[in-house]
């Protein structure tokens, strides 16, 4: 499809050109960056679309971190141009939202007692924190006006616990493109030619009184980042400079939590984000999960040596649950030395000797990656 790349849209184009591109690819599942880079869009406001149009069923979340994203059955039906008049001019002055439609979260929840469904339809088993249901602890947390920063290695289910405590969530994918209008908002051309201000998920969660997520947060820039303290401390409201200097203030139940990638290249935890997360929740991966999980005990015996020797500084890398749950399906799809050699393969280079010898010596496989050999 044609795309006039960098050039101001109408409200709610970009959306159809999201869902017309993910039309013309059924059954491949893509992230936002895929998907801005052929636009030629930011990737935060390709990840906004994407999660409106899975909000209003037109799309299907495939996976998360990095979060991925497929068409279904009604892609193609959103992709179609709406007729209809340009959108009011929005007021300098802007309100929360009325009571009767903010959706403040529930006071007084009972504990969860078993497995959470997410909105992708997975299950999420809880794990404890605090003595209590993680799930429990974190929407303790949003009653009480504490940021959360959920801070572990890729793959550990960083955002499937905030997906499973928060169903309200609204979600902001952070990279080092992300810029303040991913956030706020940003003027846009109707078709009659009027030029009108589209809000960003800042808003909208500030409005509604819902859940903000931004995922990897440390990968922002600082003086991006700032726009959404405002929001965080007393004061519970943000001036958006570019639409006149509007000021928008929380409804009840607005609540802010950040996922941070420590070692991640370009993730930085600066003094002033971390002051503004309260409380800070270490997330590594559940080995015992892994194991509920029917994933072969070899390889969950590898991934805990490993994160033994990384918490001693032996080595840098151990496989997480992301990691454990695609060497199972390998195993089924290849059979497991297959499993296990690929083990070897994504191992990052510097630990690449440590991780081959600790796989030979328990799997008894060839200590080599998973490679094409000779010609059949």
């Amino acid at each position: 499809m044609t795309t006039p790349t960098g050039a101001r849209l109408a409200s709610g184009e970009l959306r159809r050109m999201v869902a017309g591109w993910l039309a013309d690819y059924p059954g491949r599942d893509v992230t936002a960056r895929e998907i801005a880079a052929d636009l030629g869009r930011s990737s935060g406001a390709v990840g906004n679309a994407l999660r409106t149009l899975v909000d209003q069923g037109t799309a299907e979340q495939a996976g998360t971190a990095p979060l991925r994203f497929r068409a279904n059955d009604a892609t193609r039906s959103a992709a179609a141009p709406t007729a209809g008049p340009a959108p009011a001019t929005t007021p300098k002055k802007s309100t929360p939202a009325k009571p009767a439609k903010a959706k403040t979260p529930p006071k007084k929840e009972k504990p969860v007692a078993g497995p959470v469904t997410r909105p992708n339809g997975q299950t999420y088993h809880p794990r404890k924190l605090a003595g209590l249901p993680d799930v429990t602890a974190l929407r303790k947390l949003r009653d009480a006006g504490i940021p959360a920063l959920m801070y572990g290695p890729p793959g550990t289910g960083k955002t499937s616990v905030i997906e499973a405590a928060f169903p309200d969530l609204i979600t902001v994918p952070g990279d080092g493109d992300t810029t303040v209008a991913d956030f706020v908002g940003e003027y846009t051309q109707t078709p009659e030619g009027r030029y009108v201000f589209v809000h960003g998920p800042l808003v909208t969660a500030m409005r509604e009184g819902r859940c903000l997520f931004i995922d990897d947060a440390t990968l922002i820039p600082p003086t991006v980042l700032a726009v959404v303290y405002p929001a965080m401390d007393g004061r519970r409201e943000i001036t958006v400079k570019a639409n006149g200097g509007e000021t928008v203030t929380a409804a009840p139940g607005f609540y802010t939590v950040a996922g941070h990638n420590p070692g991640v290249h370009g993730a930085v935890l600066t003094d002033a984000l971390a002051s503004r997360f309260s409380a800070q929740i270490q997330v590594s991966t559940d080995f015992d999960l892994a194991t509920q999980l029917k994933i072969d005990p070899l390889a969950v015996r590898v991934a805990r040596n490993l994160a033994t020797r990384q918490r001693t500084g032996d080595v840098t890398w151990a496989p997480q649950l992301r990691e454990l749950i695609a060497f199972q399906k390998i195993a089924e799809a290849l059979g497991t030395d297959a499993a296990a050699r690929n083990l070897i393969g994504i191992a990052p280079e510097d630990d690449r000797e440590a991780v081959t010898k600790l796989v030979r010596d328990v799997f008894k496989v060839s200590a080599e990656p998973l490679s094409l050999g000779s010609r059949i």
